[in-house]
């Protein structure tokens, strides 16, 4: 049998390395060094690189889907106030990096989307699986008169996961929180309302 600790400590060292310096300048070598692992090994675990960054997305991808889950589905917070913690998750995420990772899948998105089709659909299913997350939420509000039912709760998602990818970009190269907070007020304050007519009812 494989072991499979070993190939965890591949992808999860993968992770980090990428993270900070990107997918095309992490080799291979500078992977198996960190973890004291033997070359031979790593084709024991992966047919190439590109198999070996495909599991680094789906391992990444799944533990944040998890920490989505338990952000945006606990039912003992109101919907946007869900959507609030998520956001606050993500900004104390960037200061304990010092603004230096921001979101995986995001620099991902940015490096290799136009390089490969494989990673480009590896890339957007990960962002479908998070907007789903988003849409149940979106629409639990929708339903509580929170925000406005005219605005598709799908286009909501995507605008709310493309706003907040960007924002992290922007703080990254600003060594600052400050566009994520700028980005945060202005979707509460203009976008996340409820209707005028129910404003009115109320």
């Amino acid at each position: 049998m494989k072991n499979t600790a070993t190939r965890d400590k591949l992808i999860d060292t993968g992770a980090e390395l990428i993270a900070q310096q990107g997918y095309n300048a992490t080799g291979i070598n500078a992977v198996l060094k960190t973890c004291g692992v033997p070359k031979g090994s790593f084709y024991h675990y992966f047919s190439s690189k590109e198999d070996f960054g495909l599991a680094v997305i789906e391992r990444f991808a799944s533990q944040y889907d998890e920490s989505l889950a338990a952000l945006l589905e606990d039912v003992s917070l109101p919907p946007l106030e869900r959507i609030r913690r998520y956001f606050a998750t993500g900004r104390e995420h960037m200061l304990d990096c010092d603004h230096t990772t921001g979101c995986l899948i995001g620099n991902l998105g940015q490096e290799l989307s136009g390089q490969s089709d494989t990673f480009r659909d590896a890339l957007n299913l990960v962002f479908q699986r998070w907007e789903k997350r988003f849409i149940v939420c979106l629409k639990e509000a929708q339903h509580q008169g929170n925000i406005d039912k005219a605005i598709a709760p799908e286009a909501l998602a995507s605008f709310i996961l493309s706003g907040w990818e960007g924002a992290i970009l922007r703080a990254k190269t600003l060594k600052s929180v400050t566009p994520m907070e700028h980005f945060e007020s202005i979707l509460f304050a203009h976008v996340l309302t409820p209707s005028a007519l129910c404003e009115a009812s109320r």
